[in-house]
C-alpha cells in the first residue's frame, strides 16, 4: 500500500509534466489525483493481464492519473450557472 502512494506521488507528477496547464485545485489535488490514479492503473493493468508491477505499473499508474485529471479539469473547469 505504501509502495502505491509513492508510485501515486511520482504518477501524479509525471501526469502533470505529460499534461501542463493551470489546474483548479494545485498541486496538491494533483497529487491526490496520482495517486488514485495509481489505484485506477493498477487496477485496469491487473484485469487485462499486464505487467508484473515494475515499469509496467508506473506506466498504468500514469496513464490512470492522466484520465483523472483529464476527467477532473472536465468536472472542475466548468462554470457552475
Amino acid at each position: 500500500m505504501i509502495w502505491m502512494i509513492i508510485l501515486g506521488l511520482v504518477a501524479g507528477a509525471l501526469a502533470k509534466l505529460i499534461m501542463p496547464g493551470k489546474d483548479p485545485g494545485g498541486i496538491f489535488v494533483t497529487i491526490i489525483l496520482g495517486i488514485a490514479g495509481s489505484l485506477l492503473g493498477g487496477f485496469l493493468f491487473n484485469m487485462i493481464g499486464v505487467g508484473d508491477g515494475g515499469a509496467s505499473g508506473l506506466i498504468g499508474s500514469v496513464i490512470g492519473a492522466i484520465i483523472l485529471l483529464a476527467i477532473y479539469r472536465q468536472v472542475k473547469g466548468r462554470p457552475v450557472a
